[in-house]
């Protein structure tokens, strides 16, 4: 210690003053984020608040400590924006990456284009933004080997400059709602014209009311104009039968939820009719002379 004290006395009398300095700045950063942190966490009880507040306290000592530090060590440099310039390229150079997810970062925090909480998909990953960085963003991941969407478990860290090479979905920012079809495959020998009255029914009391949807639309910051809301029941001819396909608007968390609620309708529905049945593979044989229609059958 006496060493250190020693040698610590042997330096030049700048030198000495600017370590003395930065210690000093160091001790105040640090002191007033723990301070603000210490009155903000008495004051705020949103978890999602305090993650805000203790990220941005965090940033704030982070870039005062740089640019403070800088011009208490710039002393030989005739200017300290000389000084940022030549760090700036340094850093450009020799970090081109990090430089590139601090920018992302700076464009995720500016433009916006997805926030905490948002449920996005990036790069082939999709999850729920759980944490925003200066050089990276977290998601909960969603999908994969897990049905309907729903959280996996695992923790996904996309670096911020993907923001600009790749494309972005958000299931959240100005529209919260998204598509959702159901299909339902019926026998060709089922009434299919009530089949498909009773899926109306069922879709049009699970979907998302007319009213909610048409208002965020209104409200939208993008020109959506022209999107039907209202539910439907597509028909259509598969090899093994009719196909009606439930197609309704429903909240992105809710998309296993609802669906689970329709087949459980769909069901009990179906299951109280006679004349509509599922449809399966199956195998059978077709006697055209027999089972055609009069003038539609061939010739023995």
């Amino acid at each position: 210690m006496e060493s250190l004290f020693r040698q610590f006395g042997d330096l030049d009398p700048a030198i000495r003053e600017q370590l003395l300095n930065t210690v000093v700045l160091l001790a105040v950063l640090l002191g007033g984020r723990w301070l603000a942190l210490r009155l903000v966490l008495t004051q705020v009880d949103d978890p999602e608040a305090r993650y805000r507040w203790r990220k941005g306290l965090t940033y704030a000592t982070a870039i005062l400590t740089v640019i403070l530090v800088g011009w208490i060590w710039s002393s030989g440099v005739a200017r300290l924006g000389t000084f940022l310039g030549l760090l700036t390229a340094a850093l450009a150079i020799a970090l081109r990456e990090p430089v590139t997810n601090f920018a992302g970062w700076i464009f995720i925090l500016w433009r916006r284009p997805f926030k905490l909480g948002d449920r996005v998909q990036i790069s082939g990953h999709a999850g729920d933004v759980v944490d925003i960085r200066v050089f990276q963003f977290s998601l909960m991941e969603i999908g994969n080997w897990v049905k309907a969407e729903q959280p996996t478990g695992r923790i996904v860290h996309i670096p911020n400059g993907k923001v600009f090479t790749e494309p972005q979905a958000n299931y959240d920012s100005a529209f919260p709602f998204i598509w959702n079809e159901v299909p339902v495959l019926i026998t060709f020998e089922s009434d299919w014209r009530a089949a498909k009255r009773l899926l109306e029914e069922i879709v049009t009391r699970r979907a998302l009311p007319a009213d909610e949807v048409t208002e965020r639309l209104q409200t939208s910051a993008y020109a959506i104009t022209r999107m039907a809301g209202a539910p439907a029941v597509i028909t259509t001819v598969e090899s093994s039968g009719v196909l009606l396909t439930l197609r309704y608007l429903c909240n992105p968390r809710q998309r296993r939820t609802t669906t689970e609620a329709i087949w459980e309708d769909v069901l009990a529905a179906f299951g109280e009719r006679d004349d509509i049945d599922f449809a399966y593979p199956t195998t059978r044989f077709y006697d055209n002379p027999v089972e055609g229609k009069p003038d539609a059958r061939a010739t023995p």
